[in-house]
C-alpha cells in the first residue's frame, strides 16, 4: 500500500525575503503606497468623474500624494504607537 504524499507547493515567483531590520521601512511605505493609490483615485473621480484624463490625472495626483505620505508615515508612525500605548492598557 502506498502513502499518500501531500502535493507540493508550486511557487511562481520566487524572491529573497528581506532581513527583518527592513519591517519598520517596508510597513510605511505598502501602507503609503496603498492608502495613498485608494485616496486620490476617490479625490480623481470625484473631482473629475470617469472622465478621459481620469487615469492619467489619477495617477499624477497618486504620484505626489506617495511622495508626501511616506515620509510623513515614517514620522507619524513613532508618535502614533505612543499616544496609542498611553491610551491602551497593557496586556
Amino acid at each position: 500500500m502506498q502513502k499518500a504524499t501531500s502535493p507540493q507547493k508550486v511557487s511562481i515567483m520566487k524572491f529573497t525575503r528581506l532581513p527583518a531590520p527592513y519591517a519598520g521601512l517596508l510597513m510605511p511605505m505598502i501602507l503609503s503606497i496603498l492608502m495613498t493609490f485608494v485616496v486620490s483615485g476617490v479625490a480623481t473621480v470625484n473631482n473629475l468623474g470617469f472622465a478621459p484624463e481620469f487615469a492619467p490625472s489619477w495617477m499624477s495626483a497618486w504620484a505626489v500624494s506617495w511622495v508626501i505620505a511616506f515620509p510623513t508615515l515614517l514620522v507619524a508612525l513613532p508618535i502614533t504607537r505612543r499616544i496609542v500605548q498611553a491610551l491602551v492598557k497593557p496586556a
